[in-house]
């Protein structure tokens, strides 16, 4: 038998010890609420950096200021050109002067550092910023250096490999490629022969290396005649420049506020996981122990959600002890009421086998059949009372009009014309929410106490009114009263205080203890006192109060 009740304790333990199992195992250095806390606080972020390294509109506003430069200065050049270098001819026509067009586009583009080039209207190449011509037949080409310093390779391949990933993220259409022929001609720039005939162009192209390079052409006219096009050239480097430093700096806010993010993450979720982890382990040992050894932290000082949960599952913990207090009280009790009854059958029985005489042995069955009623009535109040919190608990309240309960009752206990009378007094549509059925075992208890207790020639008078957003009812009896003392002891269980005259056993002493019950599960009040007269106690006052919403 032992071997058996070791293996049920095993057994019974083993999901327990899992469950604990399973809390120390989420404590870990994160727990899952905080992974979720922190993976909902980074995605936010991560959403808002992303559409800030977007910077899409950012860059095409840099790119159309960079051509509307320039346009401006191309147009300069155009303007100082059409002025200085060019001559009027016999014929009327005008020509341009091409060594003084050639030292013009070199002076002047070293202000700005583009590459100008200069077209005639043939479409060939009449001076380029580039070149400079020597005095023999051979041009020497300059080319800009970049500026001195060790190039920090990683770094450039780091660069191009983000600027790449976010140009995809942007989503921008292809350009096409810029290409820089040994000889050129108007024919190969569009923008070229746009302005040759007139109009001028701005185009962004890429390079073979994936650069930007920026061009704008305009006409060099006087007089309305178009004489050439200047052709302005600069790299989009300093664009690109532009936008890596804005997403650099905002690289490094992000990864500033990912750390404080982070920080503040693991700050909200301990503030969040570690008293429940408290409230939880707590919960635990209190389900395991078998008295109030552990009790639940009282975390009511932080004042928000999880106080109140831990005051909560005090005061839930506190009533389960309780309740469990009182089922024990409630057995005992109906342990010592039931064992009353069931000594005397067995006196009763053990002295009958004994006795000859027919009498007594009349007198002792009629002991016994007493008993056996006394244990029956006692058996179904015991049920009654048990099953009474699961009923009330379960049941779904309705409008009682407590006039029609009332009078329904006074009329039927005025059918006895034996009983003293009962007299009701209720006002008209005073409605509570009840159960009737439970309303009404209350009522049949109160004005069978106060009929029990009346003496020949007096009354019961069950009288309700309504007081502000309460019902309250009384009934009242001539009788001796309750005895001093014992206002509230009436309502334990099994206490009986019965009248001298009547017969000992009739009732099991629940009745008033299922009345105060039934009256608290409604949320009301039952209440009794001694009714005084001239310091004289003349009768008994039950009083009930229900809330009418």
């Amino acid at each position: 038998m032992s071997d058996l009740g070791t293996g049920d304790h095993d057994q019974n333990a083993a999901p327990s010890e899992t469950r604990t199992t399973r809390i120390e195992e989420r404590h870990g250095l994160f727990s899952p609420l905080t992974w979720r806390i922190l993976a909902v606080n980074a995605l936010a972020l991560f959403v808002l950096v992303a559409g800030i390294l977007y910077l899409g509109r950012y860059k095409q506003e840099l790119i159309h200021s960079e051509l509307e430069a320039m346009a401006v200065q191309a147009e300069m050049y155009a303007a100082a050109l059409s002025t200085s270098a060019v001559s009027s001819g016999d014929d009327a026509t005008n020509r341009v002067k091409i060594e003084v067009a050639r030292e013009m586009v070199r002076r002047l583009v070293g202000i700005t550092g583009a590459r100008t080039r200069l077209f005639a209207t043939n479409g060939s190449l009449l001076a380029d910023s580039r070149n400079i011509q020597s005095l023999g037949t051979g041009t020497i080409q300059a080319e800009q250096l970049p500026p001195p310093g060790e190039e920090d390779a990683f770094a450039d391949i780091m660069r191009k490999l983000t600027d790449g990933i976010l140009t995809l993220f942007e989503g921008e259409q292809p350009l096409p490629l810029y290409v820089d022929p040994p000889v050129a001609s108007a024919a190969d720039y569009p923008e070229v022969r746009a302005a040759l005939a007139g109009y001028s162009r701005g185009v962004v192209r890429v390079d073979s290396e994936g650069r930007r390079v920026l061009s704008v052409s305009v006409p060099v006219a006087r007089f309305k005649q178009v004489l050439a096009s200047v052709m302005m050239t600069k790299s989009g480097e300093s664009i690109e420049n532009a936008l890596h430093a804005v997403r650099l700096d905002i690289l490094k806010i992000f990864v500033f506020a990912f750390g404080i993010t982070v920080l503040l993450s693991i700050y909200l979720a301990g503030v969040i996981t570690r008293p429940l982890n408290r409230l939880a382990r707590a919960a635990e040992r209190v389900r395991r122990s078998k008295n109030r050894q552990f009790a639940i932290p009282d975390l009511s000082d932080r004042r928000d959600e999880i106080g109140d949960l831990s005051t909560t599952l005090r005061d839930m913990t506190e009533t389960l002890w309780d309740r469990m207090d009182a089922i024990e009280r409630f057995a005992a009790d109906v342990a010592h009421e039931i064992k009353n009854p069931l000594t005397s059958l067995r006196s009763a029985v053990e002295t009958a086998t004994r006795l000859k005489d027919p009498e007594r042995q009349r007198r002792l069955m009629e002991i016994i059949a007493e008993d056996v009623q006394r244990l029956d009535r006692l058996i179904s109040d015991i049920s009654d009372y048990s099953r009474m919190d699961a009923e009330l608990s379960r049941a779904e309240s309705e409008e009682v009009d407590l006039g029609v309960l009332l009078h329904t009752l006074g009329e039927l206990y005025n059918a006895d014309v034996d009983g003293p009378p009962v007299k009701v007094s209720v006002p008209e549509n005073l409605n509570v929410p009840a159960l009737e059925s439970r309303l009404t075992q209350v009522f049949r208890n109160l004005i069978s106490n106060a009929i029990t207790f009346t003496p020949e020639g007096g009354e019961v008078r069950v009288r309700a009114w309504r007081d502000k957003n309460w019902a309250v009812i009384t009934i009242e009896d001539d009788g001796p009263g309750i005895p001093p003392g014992k206002e509230e002891a009436i309502f334990n269980r099994f206490y009986t205080e019965r009248p001298a005259t009547e017969k000992f056993g009739q009732h099991s002493g629940l009745g008033l203890s299922i009345s105060k019950r039934i009256i608290a599960a409604h949320n009301g009040e039952l209440s009794a006192k001694n009714r005084v007269v001239n310091d004289a106690v003349k009768g008994a006052v039950f009083t009930i109060r229900l809330p009418l919403d």
